[in-house]
């Protein structure tokens, strides 16, 4: 589950933004803050995974409350949701580390896609003990256009590098129904990513047989990956 703070003067916009984020799954809001000094003190009584950072505080700037968050809470991530829209903040913001930056007003589809973005990436990170280049690329955003222009329709660059790690853990191989559940979807999406694995030589499959004798797919790590 991941646990949103939001951090805003306007507590109009923080309601939006708590109802946005109920429809995204696994995710809760734990509180609301509406100027700097309740953002600290909230961070500091809850255990948070991200906030939501307004810039124009009653009492202070967000960007400036960055350098502490990021020192006496560091595994707490920040997206600043704000009207401020100068080059100077943004560059200020990035320098001190947030995961994104959303300019105010947000549609509900760019709200949902960030975080959605934003658990992906998270759950890329926890799903593979070692990193390659690829998974990097994926990560930042930097992989070259066509590499993600060539993968057909369905199969997302994030979630395929969380599959490809998931594999690496079953040496023995492992089956679309346990895929599904490792990736929390359904056998059709595990299928597919499965499948193309196999299609492109990353993973190879192999039919076992149970005591009832019906045959059994299980896919193992391949040379490519």
């Amino acid at each position: 589950m991941l646990k949103v703070a939001i951090a805003e003067d306007d507590f109009r916009v923080a309601q939006i933004q708590e109802e946005f984020l109920s429809k995204i799954k696994d995710v809760t809001v734990i509180g609301k803050a509406l100027n700097a000094k309740e953002t600290i003190e909230l961070l500091q009584k809850e255990e948070i995974d991200l906030l939501l950072l307004d810039n124009y505080l009653p009492d202070g700037i967000g960007t400036d409350l960055l350098p502490q968050i990021h020192a006496d809470f560091p595994n707490v991530d920040v997206i600043m949701v704000t009207a401020a829209n100068e080059n100077h903040m943004l560059e200020k913001a990035i320098r001190n580390g947030v995961s994104n930056y959303l300019i105010k007003p947000v549609t509900l589809e760019k709200f949902v896609r960030t975080i959605e973005d934003y658990k992906r990436k998270k759950q890329l990170l926890h799903s593979n003990n070692e990193v390659n280049q690829a998974l990097i690329d994926n990560f930042f955003g930097t992989s070259q256009t066509q590499d993600i222009k060539n993968l057909p329709t369905g199969v997302d660059p994030l979630t395929l590098q969380k599959v490809k790690g998931i594999i690496k853990g079953f040496e023995e191989g492992i089956t679309i129904e346990e895929m599904g559940e490792q990736m929390g979807a359904s056998r059709t999406t595990a299928r597919r990513y499965l499948e193309y694995l196999v299609a492109t030589n990353e993973c190879t499959v192999e039919y076992t047989y149970g005591i009832i004798g019906r045959p059994e797919r299980k896919y193992r790590i391949g040379r490519g990956l």
